[in-house]
This record gives C-alpha cells, structure tokens and sequence, in this order.
C-alpha cells in the first residue's frame, strides 16, 4: 500500500467528485500493453454499436441504451424520435398525477404505486427506488415474482392507503413474460374483487403491439408507454422502464440521465489511462485470468445502495455469463457478483473474505458524505460517519493484508446524478469487458432455456392433474400413462398435494408414495 502506488493507480474526475482507486487491484503496465490489441478493438466495437451496428448478432438488434441519455447519438430521426418524444410524455403525465389533474375513477388523487414486473423491469426500478426514493410523492410497492403468498403481503401493505388510491404500473416488454403477467392478473382479481376497474388505476411501458399493449387495450389502462426491442432489461434502467416510475415518485430524472451522459461522455475517449469504463474491465479481466476465475464481491458502504450488489449481479452475470463465444466456441465465461452492504457485511462474511478461500477480489463503494446535517458525536470527536469511513477503510487495508485484491470507487453522495454516473460506468465496464473476451453480451440464452422448461413441466403439471383419480396411483403409473418422467411426475404430485389438489399417502421411499385426486 504505497503512496506512490496510490497515486498512479488512481483515476479521478473532479468536476464529479469521483474516483476509481485500483491501487490495490496489482495490475502492472506490462498486462495493459499486452492488452492494448483487445483494447483497440473494444474502443472500435463500442464505436460502432453506438452508431448503430447490429451489436445482438444472436437476435439481430441493435443495442441502444446509450442514446437514451444522449438522444443525438441515435443513428436515425425515427430512433431520436422514440427517445425524446415518450420522455416529454412521461414528464407531463407525472406532472398530472402529481398535481391531481389526473384522478383515481372516484376523483380523489394516487397516493401510491404498485410496480409490476420482473428481471430489469423491477430491479432497476427498485435500485432507484431505494437509493433516491426516501420522500417520494408516491411510495413504490412491487410485484416482483410469481410468488403469491409474496403478492398476499405487498397487498397486505397497500392497504393503509387503499387499492383504490393505488396507481398500478405493469411492466413487460413482450407481454409473456409469465411473472408479470401472472402478478397483473393477481392485482387485477384484488381489484376487482375490492369492486374497483382494474383498468382505471393502471398504465403500462411495453413493446407496441404486443400482449400487453393489447391487454391495455381492450381493458382501457389509463396510457402506456413504448419499450424499444433495443433495449434489454438489464440495461433499461434509464429508459421509460426506470424513467416512469422514477418520474412518478418524484425523482429528478433529468439529473439521472445527466450523470449517466457525463460518464458516457468520459468513457467514450480512448485514452486507456482515464477511462474508468476500461480501467474497471480491464481489472476485471487481471483479477479473473479473462475466464471468470474469481467472483466479484460488492460492498457499498450506504444503506441507500443496498440493492446495488444486486443490481450488478443481474447487469454483470446476465451479460458476461455465457457458453459460446462469438465465433461459436465453447468458453464457459462469466463473473459471478455478490454483496450486501458495509458495514454489515463485516458481521457476515468478510471473516471468509480475509481468512477463507481466495476466490474473489472486492469493490468497495464509498460515500464520502455521510448525512445531510449535522451529527452527533458517538465518541468524543468521532461521528457514526467517521465510524462508516473507519470500518471501509479498515476492511480494505485487512484484505489486502491477507493477499485478496480490491478496488474502490469514490462518490460524494447519491444523488440521482452519482446514481447514474455508477450506472453508465458499469453498463459500459460490461461491453468493454465482453469485447475483451469476445462474447455477446446483450442475449441470454440460458434464461430461455429455463423459461422453455419450465413450460414443459407445467404441461405435465396439468396432464398429471388429469389423471388424478379417486383410486391410488403412484407416480410412475401415470408417467407411463402420460409418457414422462416418474421424477418430474412425482414433483407435480407433491406440488398438487401441498396445493390442496391432491391427497397423498406416503410410502417408505418416493417410489412407494400414492397420490389420488
């Protein structure tokens, strides 16, 4: 932990009050020469993905998340267009809700709001929710799995205030999406059966046309607004899917997409040394071998960033996770991200951090302000604050004692500004990182691969429920009946069973259980 070392290893952006620190991250001049070939030529993919190549050969799409906090950088009017003109009618339509202009069907104004969604449709939205949402105009309840028992209790917390009073937000891109559109039709039967239309409490961001938009439709949501098939979930944060219910409770949007404008800004120079962007992926690839050979482990050390390890989990594992790369070869590539928050996590495990296995290397988050006024004194001269810094900087200096690797990065505060200068600086650390390692970082396959199964045992689910009778059956009689498997037979069974649909009688092992209807 030399000065000197912490001086050259340091990247900073004053006119944000930023730093990247990656002094502790052992990462020597030689490693980002050798690099320099790779470098050049993710400098060369982002260019043209921001000028609208096809950066999603898998699907055929552009990648656009980038022009939505610079609108000019769209390649065409049309896309500029589908930028700027939904984010003037969010704006006025948050505005009307806010002022009451726009009412609940009783004429009495929203005082909350039920986001229903999944994946990037929910997690963006609760990040921000979390980190800037503390005085919202209206408090943010979300639907965010297809868990019912879960939907019970956000229900549960709506009801201080009323479903009547609720503003309910449905967000899907396709409308298939199973999750959300099991959660809208969950919302939809406790409204209806509160004696309220669904429909006029609810709006929507979806793709045109699709399930959702014509569901709105025909059940006349209040508005919608448009989600662009170029833009992915994990990245839409500062699209209408963030935007909307930001802009409804109140957050500076604006300054959001600001901050993330700022970075963009920084990042898209090709000056290796002061590209945070770069300098982030480029220790990702040090710490990792270029093969995901250690996790990341994320410590923001602020309450109000709790959700952001979890965030990073999505944006980083969803995008960087992958079997092939892009000349078809097997590469099994990935980084795997997890965290809570400092100082927490110090009574969780960093003692496994600095003691156990050293398969990981750790990103510190800090804030340098504490609070907004003044604080007591929890000891003479020393402040909860200076107890937060003390415990960072401790933890720090005790990893890398014992041998693990970490890097640190600066913000003043969270604001919505900081907020989206971190989203930008990860969103383009990712693509950087991808073309790296030369994979395609905007599909996903394998979460495909698990939506189409499990619609293959939900038709089993349903054929088994069929052949449930009064007379008793085990599971490998009605696999045979039904051609499954006696295994996957045997889950819907005791699924059926727990569920109230079947009746089971256990026997000494599975293969001796019998189930009638």
């Amino acid at each position: 932990m030399s000065w000197q070392n912490y001086n050259q290893s340091i990247l900073r952006h004053p006119q944000f009050g930023f730093s990247l620190d990656l002094s502790l991250m052992e990462i020597g001049t030689d490693f980002v020469a050798n690099m320099m070939p790779k470098i050049n030529k993710a400098f060369d993919d982002m260019k043209a993905l921001e000028a609208g190549a096809i950066a999603n050969p898998d699907e055929d799409r552009r990648v656009g998340h980038y022009w939505l906090r610079n609108p000019e950088l769209a390649p065409t009017p049309e896309l500029r267009e589908a930028i700027t003109a939904p984010l003037a009618e969010l704006k006025n339509f948050a505005s009307k809700i806010h002022s009451g202009e726009i009412t609940t069907p009783s004429g009495s104004p929203f005082k909350q709001l039920l986001l229903i969604g999944i994946g990037g449709s929910a997690l963006g939205p609760q990040l921000v929710a979390e980190a800037l949402g503390n005085h919202a105009k209206l408090p943010i309840f979300f639907f965010d799995n297809t868990d019912p028992a879960g939907m019970d209790a956000v229900l549960e917390k709506l009801k201080p205030s009323g479903l009547a009073n609720t503003l309910v937000l449905v967000i899907s891109k396709s409308g298939g999406t199973p999750e959300t559109r099991n959660g809208m039709l969950e919302a939809e039967a406790a409204w209806k059966a509160a004696g309220l239309n669904f429909g006029k409490h609810t709006i929507a961001v979806t793709g045109t046309g699709s399930k959702l938009h014509q569901y709105a439709t025909k059940s006349t949501f209040i508005t919608t607004f448009p989600m662009e098939d170029w833009i992915g979930g994990r990245t839409s944060l500062l699209s209408t899917v963030g935007l909307v219910p930001a802009s409804l409770q109140g957050i500076n949007i604006d300054d959001l997409l600001a901050g993330a404008a700022a970075m963009d800004a920084e990042t898209r120079k090709t000056d290796v040394k002061s590209n945070a962007s770069m300098q982030l992926a480029l220790a990702w690839h040090h710490a990792t071998n270029g093969k995901g050979e250690k996790d990341m482990v994320v410590l923001p050390y602020k309450d109000s960033l709790v959700l952001f390890s979890k965030y990073l989990q999505q944006l980083v594992m969803e995008s960087l996770g992958k079997e092939l790369d892009l000349d078809g070869k097997v590469v099994h590539q990935g980084i795997a991200v997890y965290g809570n928050k400092g100082s927490t996590d110090q009574h969780a495990y960093v003692q496994q951090l600095r003691d156990g296995v050293n398969n990981f290397f750790a990103t510190f988050i800090e804030v340098r302000k504490g609070r907004d006024g003044q604080s007591i004194e929890v000891e003479p001269s020393t402040t909860s604050a200076d107890y937060l810094q003390g415990f960072l900087r401790g933890t720090r200096k005790a990893l890398h004692e014992s041998g693990r690797k970490s890097l640190t990065i600066s913000i003043p505060e969270v604001t919505p500004f900081q907020l989206g200068l971190l989203i930008a600086l990860f969103e383009r650390a990712v693509s950087f990182y991808a073309s790296l390692v030369n994979i395609n970082a905007y599909h996903q396959p394998g979460v495909e691969a698990g939506k189409k199964a499990a619609g293959v045992f939900l038709e089993t689910l349903k054929n088994v429920a069929a052949k449930l009778t009064s007379a008793p059956q085990t599971a490998e009689q009605i696999a045979t009946a039904i051609n499954a498997d006696p295994e996957d037979v045997h889950h819907c069974l005791t699924h059926l069973n727990a569920n109230g649909k079947a009746k089971a009688n256990l026997g000494e092992r599975p293969a001796l259980d019998t189930f009638t209807a």
